[in-house]
């Protein structure tokens, strides 16, 4: 017996091996040195979900095996091979680096084994990310559907699933990316300038968590209230009968700081320590928080959070300006235009140390907020965020790439996009952005929401900044950068223009004004460019030295803009991407083009200004 079973260990053992070595990265492009470190039988191992953990769960990331089909026929019996979860159909990464047409669908397969601990337990599939509509099909039995590519959403598998032995999953991915129907960002079929390579299927970790019972906390909102001296949180109960109740504890590094108990149906915890540490980028103090969901005294979930006291709002200088503010102070709001896209991985980063890498680095730079440009990030990008203290404005991804006949106009007509978007688009539109927002509201590093940018498809204005407002009242709105200007729309005036810090126009005091872009300093880096023989740059020089001289005289520029009323400003752009040369690092992270302590003492001086 002894025997039998070392054989089949060993057997078992020579697959896995056998399965991995089938993977390797494809393509001819430059990679980052994380994309060494992907482990092919765990790549990505990180919890997903840093503001609401519980101890148990199984990632599904690694070798599936996947078939790209015209969309009318059934699932295929043979895959075309193996791909790599979750990195893109098109990335290095993936193993596969193909494209789909609008008239295919991209198949999914993945066999797993449930541990037997979890017997008994209702178990929850979660994807965390893809793009765009994904159909998920448990043991044949179609479980549902879910459309939009920036937002995480689950299923509850049991009654799909069998007694014991292997469980086989199958999804279904359609993406037409630029049909002008569905949120894409700067996907487009066909990449050129601005415009990057398609992502389409899962991008993001997938996995499975046990829960004791149908009743289970899904979600939580923590928004700080009376100048960041209070706390109110609610949490979020699927399933839950009259008399539920959820126990929430603060914490303050594990020392418990307050208790409240609330019922489910309107209940709402509200907490005010003596000494409030607040959040800042200069101090970003997190609050632990643990939930425990009763009923008449059992225990049937748990999980554990964080919270920050930290306030955004605006306010009027002795000058009369309206000027961001942080914790009931002004605060000068200064970063980069982060794109968020990566060499090998696309739109997702190859490891854990890489998608923080990026954020080590800003801050490093000397800046306190990045603009995440017209992308959503996984969770954990907005958790190191948290952590680190950088303030987070988020785009909604736009639908549409190009801009209609008003582009040419920048942000100064005085109609919205001309582009013709059906109902259909705009109620995708709506409904990914209302998911957005829930989604990321609970992440004290995002202070500014951004529903449009410049005139890339925007519509209503005004009613999807009060939609916006709706779904969160606790943050600023920029309504478009850059884009159409509508007076009194939102909080925020935002101008862009390159290369130098220039505001063409300002609200006159009306509302907040902000430099949304400018900069875009190119440098053609050889041996770290996308394509060696096609670059561009608003502007290009041929050395470090150039390109900090320029930053330095329009970091002087930007700051005599200030007394005028300019309140924060976004420099085009964190790093290279494809053949776009003006980021401060290059694409794959391994050249910084300004000397990192030059440029630390030109931005605080920048932020300090003020």
């Amino acid at each position: 017996m002894k025997r039998t079973l070392f054989l089949a260990a060993l057997l078992l053992m020579a697959a896995c091996s056998q399965s991995e070595t089938t993977w390797a990265p494809v393509g001819d492009h430059i990679m980052s040195r994380w994309a060494a470190q992907v482990d092919p039988s765990a790549p990505l191992p990180e919890y997903p979900r840093p503001q609401l953990v519980r101890e148990q769960w199984l990632s599904l990331n690694g070798l599936w095996d996947y078939a790209i089909r015209p969309q009318a026929e059934e699932c295929p019996e043979a895959p075309d091979g193996q791909i790599l979860v979750p990195f893109a159909l098109e990335s290095a990464l993936s193993g596969v680096g193909k494209h789909i047409s609008a008239d295919e669908a991209l198949w999914y397969r993945k066999d797993f084994r449930l541990p037997r601990a979890w017997k008994g337990q209702q178990i929850l599939l979660n994807f965390q990310a893809v793009d765009w509509s994904a159909e998920v099909w448990v043991n044949g039995q179609r479980v549902g559907l879910h459309t939009g590519g920036y937002t995480a959403f689950s299923f509850d598998i049991t009654p799909y699933l069998k007694p014991k032995g292997l469980q086989r999953l199958v999804v279904k991915v359609l993406d037409a990316t630029d049909n002008d129907e569905q949120p894409r960002g700067k996907q487009v079929s066909r990449p050129s300038g601005i415009w990057y390579t398609p992502v389409s299927g899962i991008w993001q970790t997938v996995w499975l968590e046990p829960v004791a019972s149908e009743t289970r906390l899904t979600h939580y909102s923590a928004v700080p209230t009376r100048g960041a001296s209070e706390l109110s949180v609610t949490p979020m109960v699927e399933n839950a009968r009259p008399g539920d109740k959820v126990q929430i504890r603060l914490l303050s590094q594990g020392a418990l700081v307050q208790e409240q108990e609330v019922d489910v149906q309107d209940g709402t915890a509200l907490f005010a320590p003596a000494d409030v540490r607040r959040w800042s980028p200069e101090e970003p103090f997190l609050y632990d928080l643990e939930f425990t969901l009763k009923r008449e005294g059992k225990t049937l979930d748990k999980v554990r959070g964080y919270a920050a006291f930290r306030e955004v709002a605006e306010m009027r200088d002795d000058t009369g300006h309206k000027r961001l503010s942080l914790n009931g102070k002004p605060y000068f709001q200064f970063g980069p235009l982060d794109q968020g896209w990566w060499p090998d991985g696309l739109y997702t980063a190859p490891t854990d140390e890489a998608l923080k890498y990026d954020i080590e680095q800003t801050k490093a730079f000397g800046f306190n907020m990045i603009r995440k440009h017209i992308k959503v990030e996984p969770a954990r990008w907005y958790y190191w965020c948290d952590r680190l203290g950088m303030l987070v404005w988020q785009d909604m991804p736009s639908l549409s790439a190009h801009c209609g006949s008003k582009w040419q106009q920048w942000q100064w007509a005085t109609a919205e996009d001309d582009s013709k978007l059906t109902p259909s688009a705009k109620a995708n539109y709506y409904k990914e952005w209302a998911e957005i927002i829930a989604q990321q509201q609970v992440f004290p590093s995002v202070v500014v929401w951004v529903p449009f940018n410049e005139a890339w498809a925007q519509f209503d204005t005004y009613d999807v900044v009060a939609f916006t407002k709706e779904h969160d009242p606790s943050r600023l709105v920029n309504a478009a950068s850059g884009g159409n200007s509508y007076k009194g729309a939102g909080d925020i005036f935002d101008s862009h223009n390159y290369p130098d810090p220039h505001m063409k126009f300002t609200s006159a005091g009306t509302q907040i004004d902000v430099l949304g872009e400018y900069g875009g300093i190119g440098w053609a880096v050889e041996g770290h460019l996308w394509q060696p023989d096609r670059n561009w740059g608003y502007v290009q020089y041929q050395s470090s030295e150039d390109v900090l001289e320029q930053y330095r005289e329009y970091a002087r520029q930007l700051k005599e803009t200030i007394p005028g009323g300019v309140s924060a400003a976004v420099y085009t752009q964190t790093t290279d991407v494809e053949i776009e040369v003006n980021g401060l690092m290059t694409y794959d992270r391994a050249v910084t083009k300004m000397a990192p302590e030059a440029l630390y003492k030109i931005n605080r001086e920048v932020i300090e200004s003020l």
